[in-house]
């Protein structure tokens, strides 16, 4: 199945998702921001993994989850923490739908489109 990737989630995120399926998920990277936009207007599942962009590759493991809604929140900061005074993040609800590993990995305008397999529970190496 074709996944459209979100990469450098927090173990403890992944770890929640396993133990409740439903989960909101916040996400402030603009690569991961882009790629749920991608996921809806595509009707996609996501990928959800540990590793950073740089490393997805056929045999990264992760999560396969069903993207529910995502909505963009813009919040203000105080300028004395950033040299910029607005930062855009995406709130997406998702339910886990199981285990996966990469099989190939095709890049599309700077968004990761993987073909994922999914994995048995034994057969998963992550964590």
């Amino acid at each position: 199945m074709e996944a459209v990737v979100i990469a450098g989630i927090a173990r403890r995120v992944l770890d929640d998702l396993l133990r409740n399926p439903f989960r909101t998920v916040e996400l402030r990277s603009a690569r991961n921001i882009l790629a749920v936009e991608e996921a809806l207007d595509e009707a996609l599942r996501l990928f959800l993994t540990y590793d950073p962009f740089e490393d997805v590759s056929a045999g990264t493991e992760g999560l396969l989850a069903e993207l529910i809604e995502a909505r963009e929140i813009n919040t203000r900061i105080p300028w004395e923490e950033s040299d910029e005074r607005e930062v855009t993040v995406c709130r997406a609800r998702v339910k886990l739908v199981g285990l996966g590993r990469v099989v190939e990995v095709e890049r599309k305008d700077g968004i990761l489109v993987a073909k994922v397999r999914e994995l048995f529970p034994h057969e998963m190496s992550i964590g």
